[in-house]
């Protein structure tokens, strides 16, 4: 068996296996189906200053390899969310919890945040600047450095609690991006969120969702995420939280050897696990059983990154490797800075 806790902004986690916002309600909905306690932790859904409908239906259209959504950050407000669903969840879940913070202005990042920080519930703030969904403030603040910089710091000089900025994957360089955050005094580092995409309808001649566009996720993002976690790695020191198509354990490991120190999930993945949310076991027939070459190719390039955990290095050392060793790049990417 094999120990998967991991340290994130200095708060202790049983394992790096975080449901991610806006696909785990405020958590204790879950809590009829299983202990959520098994979780590292989960971020609640995005919570305003003001309650929000969101975006009119349709909401939801099918894609190849995932979905669009543009449900619109509907959610009570921060106040109903202190006051009615925060008590909820303290009956269920007894660890600290991420904070999902949206806005349309600075004042509103920050008022929102100081609210958040103190609740005793809430470990860490994820200061969500990246959703593409809403007509306003958040993608601009998204999409320029100093605009992103300049929310980091306005919530930042407000709290005591760590502060993780959640990042769009719809601009040209995240990691300056991240870079600016990280000078402007962010813990961390969340991505990424959704892809702006957009269906039609073929018969009516009009896009199948209400607002036209939404973001996309699901599998089919999976390697957009792994090369700007990749990225943005090469650019900051914090930590980063890992997300985008995650479906499986190697997905995780996948992430984390790129460079995330947890991994955020969609909560059906969670079900996918033959064993969910307990310590992580190699199936027997994957125990010292990789191929040869693989063997070869990771003793050769025997480099894992400065946050990588024990654990992930047992792991990726054993696990299946063929599909996602990448030994071009290792070649060319510096000892010094390679996350391997």
């Amino acid at each position: 068996m094999v120990k998967t806790n991991v340290t994130l902004c200095s708060l202790p986690l049983d394992n790096p296996i975080i449901p991610a916002s806006g696909t785990f309600g405020y958590g204790y909905e879950f809590a009829e189906l299983y202990d959520i306690n098994c979780l590292g932790t989960f971020s609640f859904k995005g919570t305003t200053r003001k309650p929000r409908l969101g975006n009119p239906q349709p909401r939801i259209a099918e894609m190849q390899s995932g979905m669009l959504n543009a449900v619109g950050l509907q959610n009570p407000g921060v106040d109903a969310v202190i006051a009615e669903e925060l008590p909820k969840l303290a009956r269920v879940f007894h660890k600290p919890v991420m904070a999902n913070v949206s806005g349309f202005s600075l004042d509103e990042y920050v008022e929102v945040c100081q609210k958040l920080d103190a609740c005793p519930q809430v470990g860490w703030l994820e200061v969500n600047i990246s959703c593409p969904n809403v007509h306003g403030g958040g993608m601009s603040f998204g999409t320029d450095p100093k605009a992103a910089a300049s929310v980091t710091r306005a919530v930042k000089d407000a709290v005591k609690k760590p502060v993780i900025v959640k990042l769009s994957p719809n601009v040209t360089s995240i990691a300056n991006i991240a870079k600016a955050c990280e000078d402007a005094g962010a813990d961390g580092i969340s991505l990424i969120n959704t892809v702006m995409g957009m269906r039609l309808d073929l018969k009516a001649r009009k896009p199948l969702l209400a607002n036209s566009t939404g973001g996309m996720s699901g599998p089919a993002l999976f390697p957009l995420a792994v090369r700007m976690v990749w990225q943005v790695y090469e650019a900051v020191r914090i930590p980063i939280v890992g997300l985008g198509g995650v479906m499986s354990a190697e997905d995780v490991i996948e992430l984390m050897l790129a460079g995330a120190t947890v991994a955020l999930i969609p909560i059906f993945v969670i079900y996918a696990f033959c064993q969910p949310c307990r310590p992580l076991r190699l199936p027997p027939h994957r125990r010292g059983s990789a191929p040869r070459h693989a063997e070869i190719q990771h003793k050769r390039f025997e480099r894992h990154h400065r946050r990588c955990p024990p654990w992930v290095r047992t792991l990726s050392s054993h696990w299946i490797l063929t599909a996602r060793k990448r030994p071009s790049h290792f070649s060319t990417v510096s000892p010094a800075k390679s996350p391997l």
